[in-house]
């Protein structure tokens, strides 16, 4: 089992900047940012499951182009997974024939392109023995992170979160935690932005890990490109025992065997 960064940025402004989205060997992502348009046409069609965290643009935004593009080319419909609030703004404001076609209904109700499923924090979906589980988040709409679980050891993704205790909670009770992707926006001086809108700045960062009582590999993402420098340098250097490393597209991590 094998988990690719696709994109892990807070924003756009160059080749390197893209969204985030993360590749579970050949055929799930999770969430839909820009990072998946660097798939060839060939990784596209290898796509069966979608994980969504939240609708905020930056996670999704790959998503209509996705099913436009591979749609027609399928014999079966692209699943996305995702909480019943992200499913119905997606019904309401992305496939509603105006910002983009219905594809839930293209070319018919029977058999169309996309199938939107709702899945529930602590529901676990086993996908030919990966096993794939939201964990809560705490963010400006209704979110949650993923636990991705080889059964050999797992990655836990936060999503975009502020300080969550339910997340917290949730990653104590993971004993084979390998690796935590977390995000960090925000640097300190912008603790109030981070704060209203339901980020992790640097510090609140290092609040988190230092409630933490398992020991996983932690790699920082969604920094926001313009403070990228200024968050790289507060994040590394935090004062814990756990090494933090900042994540960067291109970057796998495998679980299917222990370390």
């Amino acid at each position: 089992m094998r988990v690719e960064v696709l994109g892990c940025s807070g924003g756009i402004g160059g080749a390197g900047f893209l969204t985030t989205s993360l590749l579970v060997d050949e055929d799930i992502l999770i969430d839909c940012g820009t990072g998946v348009g660097q798939l060839s046409l060939e990784a596209l069609l290898r796509i069966e499951h979608i994980f969504l965290t939240h609708a905020h643009l930056d996670h999704i935004a790959m998503l209509p182009m996705l099913i436009d593009t591979i749609g027609d080319l399928r014999s079966r419909p692209i699943i996305v997974h995702a909480g019943r609030e992200t499913l119905k703004v997606l019904r309401e404001h992305v496939f509603n024939w105006l910002v983009w076609p219905d594809f839930t209904v293209i070319p018919g109700y029977v058999n169309p392109m996309l199938r939107l499923e709702e899945i529930r924090c602590g529901q676990t979906l086993n996908l030919a023995g990966r096993m794939i589980t939201p964990i809560p988040a705490r963010h400006a709409v209704p979110a949650t992170g993923y636990l991705i679980d080889s059964g050999n050891g797992s990655l836990a993704f936060s999503g975009d979160t502020a300080i969550c205790e339910e997340q917290i909670a949730a990653l104590n009770a993971i004993p084979d935690l390998r690796y935590l992707i977390i995000e960090a926006a925000f640097p300190e001086s912008q603790r109030a932005m981070a704060e209203v809108s339901c980020h992790l700045s640097s510090g609140m960062l290092h609040e988190v890990l230092r409630r933490l009582t398992v020991r996983p590999e932690v790699f920082v993402t969604h920094l926001k490109p313009g403070y990228a420098e200024e968050i790289a340098r507060e994040v590394l250097n935090y004062p814990g025992d756990a090494e933090l490393r900042l994540l960067a597209a291109g970057q796998r991590f495998e679980l299917g065997q222990q370390a």
